[in-house]
């Protein structure tokens, strides 16, 4: 587990801010390791799944936001402007796609309160300043972030 703690609330170049007001953070993400062959050593590829709960429902608004910061976050260059649809069954959804890959966006508001973030890179990201990010980003109450 990778331990990181933070205190603070940051504005994007955008005047874009995060949902919260500030909270200290203490963040553990689990290396999930597996016997599985690499059968690409040669390509970088890097995954981070991140889940929350979170005090409010998130919008459109909100995930796009929180995609176009993410790209920055992970030093990543945007192909293309977040797209979002909303489900009635399930909520909004979202996905971001950068050169070196993309990120998928899901917030459900039930049974409850709920967010879950697929990245999928072809080059290196800092996985604790993502999580750090996220979770001041939408004021989460509870977070899980493995790293495969």
């Amino acid at each position: 587990m990778l331990p990181h703690r933070g205190v603070g609330r940051t504005r994007d170049e955008e005047g874009d801010e995060p949902m919260n007001e500030g909270v200290s953070t203490e963040i553990s993400v689990e290396l999930l390791l597996h016997d599985a062959p690499d059968l690409a050593p040669e390509i970088v590829r890097q995954r981070l799944v991140i889940e929350g709960t979170c005090p409010r429902p998130i919008d459109s608004a909100a995930v796009i936001r929180y995609l176009r910061r993410l790209t920055r976050v992970c030093g990543m260059r945007m192909l293309l402007e977040p797209v979002t649809h909303r489900s009635d069954r399930f909520g909004w959804a979202g996905w971001v796609h950068w050169e070196e890959s993309g990120a998928h966006f899901y917030a459900w508001e039930q049974p409850r309160l709920f967010f879950s973030v697929d990245i999928y890179a072809c080059r290196v990201f800092d996985v604790e300043a993502v999580v750090a990010f996220t979770r001041e980003f939408f004021d989460v109450v509870d977070l899980v972030a493995l790293q495969f």
